[in-house]
């Protein structure tokens, strides 16, 4: 069967929304925090040279950047279509390549020529180092796109807040270039002490932040829910943390090869003005905001709030829909969605919240909704009498229901 026709069918087989299965991905850098339901033996399965399992991947159509080790199709989400013949599969980057705009709408195929965003779970025990995604033109040099990304913090996959529960971001205001820069130049004389010059802001779950590219953060170790560009760009800055070494090739990541060595490109990498801003908080913190009058949506069994509101690239919604409801959701684009609490019906399909998950296996938790079946209204039911659902929507960028 070609991949446009498992494509296909798999969108008339869910009436335009389609099932996807787990995307699963290692960083070698990371320690994992055990909170996005992977089974415990599973964490390490690819290896110890691999790195823990860290991350899930959500509706992309973008490869990861894990090295020369990195798997085939490596954080490319993938379709599931199942019928009376068994189980195929074809990557969600080719079906919106053959299908185009009855997948993502023609305004952002005609606009992109693809899905520009993904989103993911990130879940690691301890902080992250200090670190940045390139803005465009410094991904050019590598033939990337820069990488805004914003967070928000599921309350479901919290039970605990890691190692480091705080996150930094951005520079102190007062700090010198040459500090910074200084503190680059020693990445490889142990710990290059970075963060002394930035702020820290502690995390709290059910809230997230708006991170632009150009903006140095080191992220803490809550598990986050990240909807971001479709790129997987960025370079380490910070040289040591929580007591692990960071390696070198990793300050370069990002650099093209004839500029490694280049402490000023490293600079221009940083959006200066962006990072020294004093109200960081005021700018970039998001709580979550209501898309309509609250009482109204109890009053037809649900709550609905916008989480990641503030990048035009990219926005996502976190769903409620209240014990013993049906309910009719519209949205005016296209987006992918995880389910995160409770089980039901969301239109034809039958969705769940999985415990506990083994690496290979398939679920019941995401799907991709097609623009169509998003503006005719997707309806959603929940039998339980004491279970809300919750579902956390990820949309690209230019959402026309996006107006605060």
């Amino acid at each position: 069967m070609g991949l446009s026709s498992i494509a296909a069918k798999a969108l008339e087989q869910g009436k335009g929304i389609v099932r996807l299965a787990p995307t699963w991905v290692p960083r070698s850098f990371c320690v994992p925090g055990r909170r996005i339901k992977l089974h415990p033996d599973d964490y390490y399965v690819l290896g110890g040279e691999r790195g823990g399992i860290d991350e899930r991947w959500l509706s992309s159509t973008t490869p990861a950047e894990n090295g020369p080790l990195t798997g085939e199709n490596e954080g490319l989400s993938q379709i599931v279509f199942e019928d009376e013949s068994g189980v195929q599969k074809v990557t969600l980057r080719d079906a919106v390549e053959e299908l185009k705009g009855e997948v993502i709408g023609d305004r952002l195929w005609d606009q992109y020529k693809s899905w520009p965003m993904y989103s993911k779970f990130f879940d690691n025990m301890g902080p992250l180092p200090h670190h940045i995604h390139h803005r465009d033109e410094h991904a050019a040099m590598v033939g990337q796109n820069g990488k805004p990304e914003a967070y928000y913090f599921p309350p479901q996959l919290n039970n605990h807040g890691g190692d480091f529960p705080y996150t930094f971001i951005g520079i102190a205001p007062g700090t010198s270039k040459e500090q910074i820069k200084e503190c680059l130049m020693n990445f490889t004389k142990g710990d290059n002490k970075i963060t002394n010059y930035s702020q820290a802001f502690r995390l709290e779950p059910g809230t997230g932040w708006d991170v632009p590219p150009g903006m140095l953060h080191a992220p803490g170790s809550l598990c986050t829910y990240e909807p971001q560009k479709a790129s997987d760009i960025f370079a380490m800055y910070q040289s040591l943390v929580n007591e692990a070494v960071i390696p070198e090739e990793l300050l370069w990541k990002g650099t093209p090869k004839d500029r490694i060595g280049d402490y000023d490109l490293l600079m221009e990498v940083i959006d200066w003005d962006l990072n020294v801003n004093p109200n960081l908080m005021e700018k970039h913190f998001m709580r979550p905001k209501p898309v309509k009058d609250v009482a109204e949506m109890e009053q037809e069994g649900y709550s609905e709030n916008w989480i990641c509101y503030k990048n035009e690239a990219y926005s996502a919604k976190e769903l409620t829909v209240l014990p013993g409801q049906t309910v009719t959701i519209t949205d005016a684009a296209a987006y992918g969605m995880i389910v995160m609490q409770g089980h039901g019906k969301f239109g034809e399909w039958d969705i769940e919240t999985p415990a506990l998950i083994r690496y290979g296996q398939l679920t019941n938790d995401e799907f991709f909704v097609s623009e169509k079946a998003a503006t005719e209204g997707v309806v959603i039911s929940n039998p339980s009498k004491t279970d809300p659902i919750v579902i956390l929507k990820h949309f690209g960028p230019g959402n026309p229901d996006l107006v605060l």
